[in-house]
């Protein structure tokens, strides 16, 4: 989990474009950020393993 601080600082508007640092929407996490999901891979795995998220399903073979 995210310090409030850095995910009230990241929905803040940048100077510089390059500044934007994506985070999780649901923990706040910056690292392991998946853009077409918007959140971490923590997030997403739960969600997936969960069938929360359409089209996605857990591999096996």
């Amino acid at each position: 989990m995210a310090r409030l601080a850095k995910i009230v600082a990241a929905k803040k508007k940048p100077k510089f474009r390059v500044q934007q640092r994506n985070r999780c929407a649901l923990c706040g996490r910056a690292r392991a950020y998946y853009r077409i999901f918007n959140m971490c891979r923590l997030c997403f795995r739960d969600l997936a393993l969960k069938g929360m998220i359409p089209g996605i399903t857990k591999s096996s073979w």
